[in-house]
């Protein structure tokens, strides 16, 4: 069943008084989570930003163009409503509002100086019965940054939203259970990394949504999700703490499968520059390979493909730089005996570092079914030279204990010598 027909099955439901109706409801992250909750007086603060803002609207006025509601008489902060929105609001917006205690989210822009915030639906306002208890606003301790980091990547197995995409085929995928996400965020605060590499994203939206929700601690200020090749609509992504500089897609890439025959990424190759301060800078590929479904050997060639073109991506940073910093992480969706990976690893002074010593030799990555380990962070030369010994290991878990079919897998670095 499309999602796009799900609200209105939800309708019927709570019509007939079904239980499972809510459920519905409760299986996604609200648009509104995390969002903070400000006083009106307190909108200039927020410029550019998503907040929800209380307070009473004590005057109206439909100009024809626009409709304002003022939150004092001189107009100090003001929420608007455009005329081409008008058609959403029965009655207007000018009756609808007026006199009363509001929360309306949305984001705060500024007009000759004075802060203001757009209405376009009716949805974005919560009419309140009294004025309600301001949460305070928690101010977040940022964690220190001493020279060593954390890297990860993490399939996080279906990060869909509720909303049908018609641009993909995600009809057929369900919004992932809030149950899942609580297990995934938790598992994401186990993993503690600084520069978390994602797989399984639907879109960068959903992706902020869930680090407002479930990660607002984790000081994930740069959060990078660029549309990928994928039919369902699955993107590459990382969360950094560090700075992040230049992002590249390769998805636009064409070039031989194992065949011969031409291809692109079945998803990306996402390509990020990580600025960390007092330190130099790195590159981190992100990457999905084609899954072996429909056969391992069959598609075999598309992963070769995909190797191989990383491969020459990377050999071209080589060249330039022999010192290049950079590494490549991810769904590789093929052991490391597999033609594929020792594609990608390479040969001699430019082969790229694992470090597969430091695990057990039975650990796995892919947990629905004994599938050997299939997600690397492998790295360049210059990188591995930066390499905490002992430090590369995998955190266990299930679809019903961490939210997902894959283990994270991470590693330390230090890229000072005083890290």
């Amino acid at each position: 069943m499309a999602r796009s027909m799900r609200s209105i099955l939800v309708l019927c439901w709570l019509a007939g008084g079904w239980v499972q109706a809510s459920r519905a409801d409760d299986d996604i992250i609200p648009a509104s989570a995390g969002v903070p909750v400000v006083h009106w007086t307190d909108a200039s603060k927020y410029v550019n930003k998503e907040v929800i803002v209380q307070g009473k609207i004590i005057q109206t006025k439909d100009i024809g163009s626009i409709s304002f509601l003022n939150f004092d008489a001189a107009r100090s902060f003001s929420a608007i409503i455009r005329k081409s929105n008008y058609k959403n609001f029965e009655p207007p917006a000018v009756r609808m509002y007026d006199q009363k205690t509001v929360r309306i989210r949305g984001v705060i822009s500024e007009y000759k100086g004075k802060p203001q915030i757009e209405i376009t639906q009716p949805g974005q306002v919560v009419i309140l019965q009294q004025a309600e208890p301001i949460p305070q606003v928690v101010e977040r301790k940022p964690h220190v940054f001493n020279g060593t980091i954390t890297i990860a990547t993490y399939n996080v197995l279906n990060m869909f939203d509720e909303d049908d995409d018609p641009y993909h085929s995600d009809e057929g995928t369900s919004p992932k259970p809030k149950e899942q996400l609580e297990k995934l965020a938790a598992t994401i605060h186990s993993v503690n990394a600084d520069v978390l590499a994602l797989q399984e994203v639907e879109n960068r939206g959903y992706l902020e949504r869930f680090v407002r929700a479930y990660l607002r601690d984790m000081d994930y200020d740069y959060v990078v999700c660029i549309e990928s090749n994928d039919r369902r609509g699955i993107d590459c992504a990382v969360l950094s703490r560090l700075p992040i500089g230049p992002v590249t897609t390769n998805r636009h890439l064409r070039f031989p499968d194992g065949d011969g025959q031409e291809m692109r990424f079945r998803r990306d190759l996402l390509q990020v520059r990580v600025e960390p301060p007092g330190c130099p800078a790195f590159t981190v590929f992100v990457v999905h390979f084609k899954s072996k479904r429909g056969g391992g050997n069959s598609t075999t060639r598309y992963r070769l493909g995909e190797a191989r073109q990383a491969r020459k991506i990377m050999d071209h940073m080589l060249t330039l730089d022999a010192d290049a910093m950079f590494l490549i992480c991810g769904d590789f969706n093929d052991t490391w005996d597999s033609k594929p990976l020792k594609a990608l690893k390479g040969q001699g002074k430019t082969a790229l570092g694992d470090f597969l010593a430091d695990l057990p030799p039975d650990a796995e990555t892919f947990n629905k079914r004994p599938g050997g380990m299939i997600d690397f962070i492998l790295t360049s030369p210059a990188m591995t030279k930066r390499y905490v010994p002992q430090s590369y290991r995998i955190i266990p878990g299930s679809v019903g204990a961490s939210g997902s079919d894959h283990n994270p897998v991470l590693a330390r670095f230090a890229l000072t010598a005083d890290g």
